[in-house]
């Protein structure tokens, strides 16, 4: 069977993705800071689809973590879904900058570690996957967060860049996954109020990770699921950099 390690895998578009690839006869390894509710969430998945869920308990904040996440990688996986991330409470310069740097290590450096750590044996056999998930604040940079997202966004497409032309890298896939606003702790986690989000803009768990794995195999670098973030990230891209910080100063943090 195939095998997919998934960071953040407890909650929220983790806990989607390891349901949906146990159900597609993936074994997991679900890596989360905590030990308890990554054995629960593990044996539930092995009772319901019958497949082998280990458990990987680490904190990406910390090399100790990183490095017991680049360990298991080494030895091979068929998918590595970079999920773990977070939100500060507050904007820059109100957030702690312990905070601030926490986040970078949670959402660059380990993705860039594990990215590194996943691809060379994924190359030596010729097939594999990256799934780096990033934001559609990617495209409407607001602070640190969304500093930090665009950053996946660039390295997931450098990195699909520099592996095209290796030996075996034909079925090589590395996507960042971009999702707007989403049914999960996320927010409620970060201290943010989104009541005054209207419902159209929410996208469920299962389709954001469907169209994420859908475009994971049609070789898409950047998977923007949603016909309205699609039209949001394409107007970002033509309407001046103004007034596209003016905007994301007056909303919220995504996904």
């Amino acid at each position: 069977m195939p095998t997919a390690l998934i960071t953040g895998a407890t909650a929220g578009l983790g806990a989607a993705f390891a349901r949906r690839l146990a159900s597609d006869g993936f074994d997991l390894v679900l890596l989360a800071r905590d030990a308890g509710r990554l054995d629960a969430y593990a044996g539930e998945l092995r009772d319901r689809y019958g497949v082998h869920a280990g458990t990987l308990p680490a904190d990406l904040a910390t090399d100790e973590g990183i490095g017991k996440a680049e360990e298991r990688l080494r030895q091979g996986v068929d998918l590595l879904v970079n999920n773990a991330g977070f939100g500060n409470r507050g904007a820059f310069l109100d957030a702690p900058v312990a905070d601030e740097l926490k986040m970078l290590k949670v959402h660059c450096e380990a993705v860039l570690r594990l990215t590194y750590a996943a691809l060379p044996s994924m190359l030596e056999r010729g097939r594999g996957g990256v799934v780096n998930v990033a934001s559609v604040a990617a495209f409407a940079t607001r602070g640190t967060y969304g500093a930090s997202k665009a950053w996946v966004v660039s390295f997931s497409q450098g990195a699909a860049a520099e592996i095209a032309g290796r030996p075996g890298a034909e079925r090589v896939r590395v996507m960042a996954l971009c999702p707007g606003f989403v049914h999960t702790e996320f927010h409620e986690r970060a201290g943010m109020d989104v009541s005054g989000i209207p419902g159209f803009m929410w996208l469920e768990q299962d389709r954001v990770v469907d169209e994420g794995l859908r475009d994971l195999r049609r070789g898409v670098e950047v998977s923007v699921p949603g016909v309205q973030y699609k039209a949001i990230v394409g107007l970002s891209r033509v309407i001046p950099p103004s007034l596209v910080g003016r905007f994301s100063r007056s909303g919220r943090k995504w996904d």
